[in-house]
């Protein structure tokens, strides 16, 4: 494809694609539809699916009455939309398989760029996308909400402050419950292929913050993982396994937890079920059929260029939701406990495009954010936080308003924004634990991917 001029375009002034059209996807298409309409136009969709498109369309018409529908095209039009629709920006949510694919054609067209995370799935990927960067001079932003988060901006500015001295460990745990855990093993993300597996799909999030909030970068890796809980091995053995693919129409999917029925909502029959005549996608799938190739239990263990050390823990079918960070330093410890829910009800249901319950919508399963200051021969400081108010502790709202609010004239002192490099840093360790967990063996990152 033929490079076109870099784009000129100011920031009041920009055009926009969405490619991906998928449950995250609403999250920017309302946002560049309704709070940034006025500095960003919504000028393209791009999708496998043609219904799926529609769909958003419809919301968008719903939420804008008399608002012109924006012009979908299919996947293999995609450079034809960038030409068509004078297109400077692109907003990319597809399968994280393919997210490198349409970030190196979108710079190399003369966008800028958003990606959802992970930025991409292996080390070449990530080599492809840096390399477009440099070639072209254009942005790529990463959406990584949890920078934006009250709390965890709180840590940051308590340890750049040196609160609790030089940091030499961080201990962090992640748990992700029954409801939210599944729903990774019913999607597409159950097949390592298409995600990288929790350890890049997932934890990139995690082990950004950690890159961050250390300002420091991963050198040696060390993992163990598997498959303990979901897939057809483990969901036999323990009883748990329904004789059923999917669970739309199955009777034998109608009294399992862990099955979810798209029927239960209207956003998600209009967003998956009805869109199954254009690809065969199964938004439903049983999390202990056949076909699982990502872990659900992963430890590790990273040492970072600054010294410090990280032991990390993510389990996909715990109790209740949340995580537990501490940090060790020499003067004293930082302690944050999240907790997203404290129990998970069964066949709980929601009309939202996601059957994981968030916010509101969790009642009385919902718990507490504690930040804890403890230094040496101090009474513990608690630091009270707003959790705010959208997705991620208020973290989307303050993100959007970064990728396409007005840019401040000052620098952010916390530098929460993510470029490329962040976002192939993010994924380095992963990587390096999937590697790990193959060989059982450390793993030096540069060997990996050099970033």
């Amino acid at each position: 494809m033929s490079q076109q001029a870099p784009c000129t375009a100011s920031p009041r002034n920009r055009r926009a694609a969405v490619v991906g059209l998928g449950a995250r996807a609403q999250l920017f298409t309302d946002a560049l539809a309704g709070p940034y309409a006025d500095r960003i136009e919504l000028v393209g969709f791009c999708d496998v699916n043609s219904h799926r498109m529609a769909v958003h369309n419809d919301w968008l018409a719903a939420a804008h009455p008399g608002r012109t529908p924006v012009p979908a095209y299919a996947a293999e039009d995609f450079d034809e939309m960038l030409r068509r629709e004078r297109v400077d920006l692109v907003v990319v949510t597809t399968v994280d398989r393919t997210h490198d694919d349409y970030i190196v054609r979108a710079l190399e067209a003369g966008c800028d760029v958003v990606t959802e995370k992970p930025m991409t799935t292996d080390a070449d990927k990530a080599r492809r996308i840096l390399e477009a960067q440099r070639r072209t001079g254009h942005e790529v932003r990463v959406a990584f909400n949890y920078r934006y988060n009250p709390a965890h901006s709180a840590v940051r500015e308590l340890i750049a402050a040196g609160e609790i001295g030089e940091i030499g460990s961080v201990h962090f745990e992640w748990l992700l419950d029954l409801r939210h855990g599944a729903d990774y093993f019913r999607r597409w993300h159950r097949d390592k292929a298409n995600s990288g597996g929790l350890m890049v799909h997932k934890s990139t999030h995690h082990f950004d913050l950690v890159n961050w909030w250390l300002d420091s970068r991963p050198e040696t890796v060390y993992a163990q993982g598997g498959l303990f809980f979901y897939g057809d091995e483990a969901g036999g053995r323990r009883g748990l396994a329904r004789n059923y693919a999917r669970a739309h129409g199955s009777p034998a999917a109608q009294d399992d937890p862990f099955a979810v029925h798209l029927t239960d909502s209207s956003v998600l029959t209009s967003l998956y079920l009805d869109a199954e005549h254009e690809d065969g996608y199964h938004r439903d799938q049983n999390v202990f059929a056949p076909g699982v190739t990502i872990e659900d239990d992963m430890a590790v263990l990273v040492r970072y260029a600054s010294g410090a050390t990280l032991t990390y823990h993510l389990t996909a079918y715990a109790p209740w939701e949340g995580y537990r960070i501490a940090f060790n330093g020499s003067e004293g410890r930082i302690e944050l406990l999240v907790e997203e829910s404290t129990w998970t009800r069964p066949r709980a249901r929601t009309n939202g495009s996601d059957p994981v319950l968030h916010g509101t919508e969790v009642g009385d399963e919902a718990g507490r954010t504690e930040l804890l200051v403890r230094r040496f021969w101090e009474p513990p400081r608690e630091i009270k936080v707003a959790t705010g108010e959208g997705g991620h502790g208020g973290g989307d709202v303050r993100m959007l308003a970064d990728l396409f609010g007005e840019r401040p004239t000052a620098p952010d002192p916390l530098r929460r924004a993510a470029d490329g490099v962040a976002g192939a840093r993010s994924l380095v360790t992963g990587l390096a634990a999937n590697r790990s967990f193959g060989t059982g063996m450390p793993v030096v990152v540069r060997e990996v991917l050099d970033v």
